[in-house]
């Protein structure tokens, strides 16, 4: 479905440090007008990346702030048969995801809700619309059992967890494509990072491979176009083998490891896909303050010189890539993130302008 084209409009990661939700939307949408992305507010508990997209997980529970699956009782089995016996009917009709108990609830979409009535009524030059779900890698790793032990180690989980998650990512393509431009849903997938190290050796790529396929389908299903964001360095090939539209990273950080997959990169932009390329840091506030938009511009025109060399012009690289913050800036003071946005700005307006 590699049908959209990048274009090196400007988009975000989701997470932002504000609890304002206007003040943190209104910056969504002055640095990313025609690819605005909801905001993540962390600084709300049920916004947090782990929470956001559990609601309807059989089994879930949260005791003295704890939350975890309890997977060891009658009541769990139940859940799940009941979890099945929804997800059936929903899947053999038309999206109705808002009526159902699969959508976001009232806390954990509040800022996604505030950010839709907006754009309803601005006036922007929209091309997309950007939403965004934690990977079923991420969440599989992170949510654990009653004895501790990650969910990802749980074969019931392996087939539950990717069929709600691209549940929540049809429920927001739902809401977003009545704006009538393309919806774009990244899976946030942070915890790949440490795929093939020894905590997760018996994982295999067939797996994570099977199980982001599951939520790419379904994404695509929906009318969407499936992206995935990893904040450090992984097996890109996992990304590049699974069908997604747009691959996002950090290539302020990172762009050596990636380059090493240059093969991959040139062939799939050549195919129509999409690099969303991470040109402003999220990690180092000295690094924060000390760059401009013209030293990360030129940083990048360099490096894609270098990439692209007899293989494609960088006007045609340019045509197939957005531009984004390195990571998500939730973790960051909020002065931080308006910079870590204003440079994102500008340094991408150098870009399409040509005056690198």
């Amino acid at each position: 479905m590699k049908n959209f084209q990048g274009l090196g409009s400007v988009t975000l990661i989701g997470s932002m440090p504000q609890r304002d939700r206007e003040r943190a939307i209104g910056l969504v949408l002055q640095t990313a007008p025609e690819i605005p992305a909801w905001p993540q507010l962390p600084a709300y508990p049920a916004e947090q990346m782990m929470a956001q997209y559990i609601e309807g997980l059989p089994g879930i529970v949260i005791e003295e702030g704890r939350q975890f699956v309890k997977s060891d009782t009658a009541e769990f089995d139940q859940q799940v048969l009941l979890f099945y016996e929804r997800y059936l009917a929903l899947d053999e009709g038309p999206l109705q995801i808002e009526d159902s108990s699969f959508r976001m609830g009232e806390e954990t979409s509040a800022t996604f809700r505030c950010f839709l009535e907006t754009v309803h009524g601005a006036n922007l030059p929209l091309r997309a619309m950007k939403g965004q779900i934690v990977g079923p890698f991420t969440l599989l790793s992170g949510l654990k059992d009653q004895d501790g032990r990650a969910l990802i180690y749980d074969e019931r989980f392996l087939d539950i967890i990717p069929k709600l998650l691209g549940l929540k990512a049809r429920w927001q393509i739902e809401l977003m494509r009545t704006f009538g431009v393309p919806v774009i849903i990244f899976l946030d997938e942070p915890a790949l990072a440490g795929f093939g190290s020894s905590a997760f050796i018996t994982v295999s790529a067939e797996l994570v491979l099977r199980m982001l396929a599951e939520v790419v389908d379904a994404v695509h299903t929906a009318g969407g176009l499936a992206g995935i964001h990893v904040c450090a360095n992984t097996d890109w090939l996992l990304a590049f083998q699974s069908n997604f539209d747009i691959i996002n990273f950090d290539s302020y950080g990172y762009f050596d490891k990636f380059a090493l997959y240059r093969k991959e990169c040139l062939e799939f932009m050549a195919e129509g896909g999409n690099i969303a390329w991470g040109i402003v840091p999220t990690s180092d506030l000295d690094a924060i303050q000390a760059e401009t938009p013209e030293g990360l511009a030129g940083r990048w025109t360099g490096r894609i010189r270098e990439l692209a060399a007899g293989k494609m012009e960088i006007e045609e690289v340019i045509v197939h890539s957005f531009f984004t913050p390195s990571c998500g800036c939730g973790s960051l003071p909020e002065g931080s993130a308006a910079r870590v946005l204003d440079l994102l700005r500008r340094s991408s307006r150098i870009i399409r302008q040509g005056e690198y």
